[in-house]
């Protein structure tokens, strides 16, 4: 092995904020550090429970916890400055992948990736519109396609149509792309999720949260642009209806909360476009209904935990096969935080 490669496999192993750190040692080390191929292998050996870290955003101040695992709570914060505007009031963490965050600042509808471990980030709304986000009538989702290009997706629900945007880090443009969902879907009675990315297929879930209404799948594939409606899980709805996606060892989840005073908690996995139940355990307690969009789902080694805001914690074991790291929902704490890895990847190349 050369020195050259020694060196590359002894870098991508280090943590994140020690990499950035490295950067200064010379032009050498600071080009090597800032390449794709560089961010992709230290990025792939991040996916350890310890480099995964919890950002929570209250009153604007951001605080970034470790996470115990032996008690499932939150260590002491450290807090880091959020990088965008100084009058803004009010942020929002949409998305997250390897370390990148997708925040929606308010008072602009700004889009920004945002890196919180190296403190950089990037200003995706640009003078022509593009990238302007407004929660009631869009959503976004962050994807990585086959060349390991990091990808924003931005589709709006217009009165008559839908229109959609694709943002690639590798070109730092926008593009239009056709977004062929049904035109009923347009309606604001429903309720779109972000994006989640599994395979080649980004998912959303369509709901009517707060009727017995309709409620759907669709599926975007990132080769085709063909956009495909799955069916929902067979649940009976009963009250407020919650769905969260998430994708593990290449399969997708979905966590469904439903009921009123009292909550029921179901996981589905999909397989070959059908929803079969991993598990539906006791009813939740009841909790406060500031709360029901802020429960927060862990996973390491087989064990999920569900989490309130008011860090009541519920423990479900599982016949799954151990997981060697875990992923959370997208949003935390309705939007205001997430969970995410330290890596060096940047918001923009």
């Amino acid at each position: 092995m050369s020195p050259d490669a020694i060196v590359f496999e002894i870098l991508t192993r280090l943590p994140a904020k020690a990499v950035w750190r490295f950067k200064v040692v010379c032009k050498e080390w600071c080009h090597l550090l800032s390449t794709r191929q560089f961010e992709k292998v230290h990025s792939d050996r991040s996916l350890l429970p310890s480099k995964q870290k919890t950002l929570v955003i209250r009153d604007l101040i951001a605080t970034v916890h470790p996470i115990d695992f032996a008690t499932a709570q939150y260590g002491p914060g450290t807090t880091i400055t959020c990088p965008f505007y100084p009058d803004i009031t009010g942020i929002s963490i949409l998305s997250h992948m390897d370390g990148l965050l997708c925040a929606w600042v308010h008072d602009t509808h700004e889009l920004f990736l945002w890196n919180p471990t190296t403190t950089t980030y990037k200003t995706l709304s640009n003078s022509n519109g593009r990238g302007i986000f407004v929660d009631s009538t869009g959503t976004i989702a962050f994807f990585k396609d086959h060349l390991h290009d990091y990808k924003v997706m931005h589709v709006i629900r217009n009165q008559h149509a839908f229109e959609a945007h694709v943002y690639s880090r590798l070109l730092a443009c926008w593009t239009e792309i056709p977004f062929p969902a049904k035109l009923e879907y347009l309606d604001r009675k429903f309720s779109w999720s972000t994006g989640t990315q599994c395979g080649a297929t980004v998912y959303y879930t369509i709901t009517q949260p707060l009727i017995r209404g309709k409620n759907v799948i669709i599926a975007f594939d990132t080769f085709s642009g063909h956009v495909t409606e799955l069916q929902f899980p067979p649940i009976q709805t009963n009250g407020v209806l919650e769905t969260n996606m998430l994708t593990v060892q290449d399969a997708l989840y979905m966590f469904v909360t439903n009921g009123l005073q009292e909550r029921t908690l179901q996981l589905w996995i999909l397989r070959q476009d059908h929803w079969i139940n991993v598990f539906t355990p006791p009813p939740i307690p009841p909790i406060s209904e500031r709360l029901w969009c802020s429960i927060t789902h862990y996973m390491t080694n087989g064990k999920w935990f569900v989490m309130t805001n008011s860090h009541t914690l519920y423990e479900i074991d599982t016949d799954m096969r151990p997981l060697q790291y875990f992923h959370t929902v997208n949003s935390l704490d309705a939007g205001v935080g997430a969970v995410y890895l330290e890596t060096v990847v940047a918001p923009d190349i």
